[in-house]
């Protein structure tokens, strides 16, 4: 989502089983923006689970959510809000999830430009020690990369659980940045401004009747882009609904 001159929304997840768990596991992921952009239309692009490319080996699997020409997929289908800074291949901004299994090993590549900063978080499965290009790690942690080497990722097979790590990357806007609450700008009186709109315009409004809205059950997952409804694709059974 590229939240531009501004949009309300929510983040309200309902139950989807009734006889069993349901598990979440939410990375929430800022991007800011150049200031020729900072006021463009709003804009929302749905990626559902058959949507995000994924590398496989029988030791790893990468999903990368953003990043074009790594693990010689070449260029994503998933398609990016078109102001976004990960818009242009040129920013080289990529998000990916990784996971090794248990004796398993992993080359992350090399950034495709040079001037990227890099960032890899170790989020599960660091209780028996990882290593990080020949270095042991065993707590979670954020790692400063050098985005212009390849870097490998080794499990132990004493482990008892895959791995996981977050990796984030992109060419720095070199902009300054002032932030509050949820409006990022470039200058505190841009912040001042942005309040001021929000509470002239309300971002257009919220059109359901609660604040914490959630759909009934019997609606299914539904993405709803100006005034389209999309679905995900029909799942063979529950297990394969949980990877959404």
């Amino acid at each position: 989502m590229t939240a531009g001159g501004g949009i309300v929304h929510g983040e309200m997840f309902p139950l989807v089983h009734s006889h069993k768990p349901n598990h979440l596991g939410l990375f929430q992921i800022w991007l800011n923006l150049p200031a020729k952009s900072k006021m463009v239309k709003p804009s929302f692009a749905m990626f559902w689970n058959n949507d995000i490319p994924i590398y496989k080996s029988e030791e790893a699997s990468v999903h990368v959510w953003a990043g074009s020409d790594y693990f010689n997929m070449g260029s994503v289908q998933n398609k990016p809000p078109p102001d976004s800074w990960a818009s242009d291949p040129n920013n080289d901004v990529a998000i990916m999830h990784i996971k090794i299994q248990p004796g398993g090993k992993i080359t992350i590549p090399k950034a495709n430009t040079s001037g990227v900063n890099r960032s890899m978080y170790l989020i599960e499965g660091y209780a028996n020690g990882v290593m990080v290009d020949g270095k042991e790690i065993s707590s979670r942690v954020c790692l400063e990369m050098d985005a212009t080497k390849d870097v490998v990722l080794e499990v132990p097979e004493s482990s008892t659980e895959q791995t996981e790590f977050l990796l984030l990357q992109g060419k720095p806007i070199g902009e300054p940045v002032a932030q509050h609450g949820p409006f990022v700008m470039n200058t505190q009186q841009e912040i001042k401004e942005a309040f001021m709109d929000y509470q002239r315009t309300q971002f257009g409004g919220w059109p359901w009747p609660r604040d914490d809205m959630i759909f009934p059950q019997d609606k299914g997952r539904f993405a709803l882009v100006d005034g389209k409804e999309t679905r995900p694709p029909a799942m063979e059974d529950d297990s394969q609904k949980d990877e959404l």
